[in-house]
């Protein structure tokens, strides 16, 4: 975890702060950590949460050797005009990346649930005059994302520390415009092994009223990419069923 400055980027106090984790597993803190087993009127996610972050994820240069964020990006038909929310941004390897991309007729959410991390990335985000990009705090399971008004929500490598996903997402949905994709990035491991089964995903999306859109095999983002769209009406939190672990 300025610009054509969108009311709900606007530059509030807590806006020019900095993301989430992005590539997530940045050698480290998790993401997401793990909350205490009351999620309210939302059913608890009956699967482990990652709380150890891999380093993998944090070395930008070997990540662009791999041309990692290039095929995300494209893979996702992020385009120049679009805002996207980067949540999970950590250090900011795909904020900066994003930026480009959308270009100066574009914006950029930065969020992270750490306020070291938000500071940390506000700073470099204004040491390279990124104009298009807000930085601001989240919560472990809400989002803090205004209504329509993402074209794309992207979470890289964060998915499997979400404690309580199912009021992540809950929350995550109104947020998205019309056509407006979440963008998943993670690997097809066990979430306790920072990964998120794809069987497991779709689950945990069709239960808070997403379909999904699209899934692409992604070695060189470290396993898989797969987007979703909200569908249908949003089911009240206490209808809402988790998906059980075999």
């Amino acid at each position: 975890m300025r610009r054509r400055r969108l009311t709900m980027l606007g530059l509030a106090a807590g806006v020019i702060a900095p993301a989430l984790l992005i590539a997530a597993c940045d050698g480290s803190k998790p993401l997401i950590r793990h909350e205490p087993d009351t999620p309210g009127p939302f059913p608890a996610a009956d699967r482990p949460v990652a709380n150890i972050v891999s380093s993998r994820w944090s070395n930008e240069e070997a990540r662009d050797r791999l041309n990692e964020a290039s095929e995300v990006m494209g893979k996702a038909d992020i385009r120049r005009g679009m805002t996207v929310a980067d949540i999970g941004a950590g250090e900011g390897y795909y904020t900066i990346r994003l930026a480009s991309r959308v270009g100066k007729t574009g914006r950029v959410l930065a969020e992270d649930i750490v306020a070291s991390v938000r500071d940390a990335l506000a700073e470099r985000v204004a040491r390279e005059d990124l104009e298009n990009v807000s930085v601001r705090l989240g919560a472990p399971a809400d989002p803090k994302l205004p209504e329509n008004s993402f074209d794309r929500v992207l979470m890289v490598h964060m998915y499997h520390e979400i404690a309580q996903p199912y009021e992540f997402l809950w929350r995550l949905r109104p947020s998205l415009k019309r056509d407006g994709l979440v963008v998943v990035v993670d690997a097809n491991r066990p979430t306790q092994n920072h990964g998120t089964p794809p069987a497991l995903l779709r689950c945990e999306f069709q239960a808070v009223g997403y379909r999904e859109v699209s899934f692409t095999d992604m070695p060189s983002a470290g396993g898989y990419l797969a987007t979703f769209q909200p569908a249908g009406t949003r089911p009240q939190p206490e209808d809402i069923r988790a998906c059980r672990m075999r």
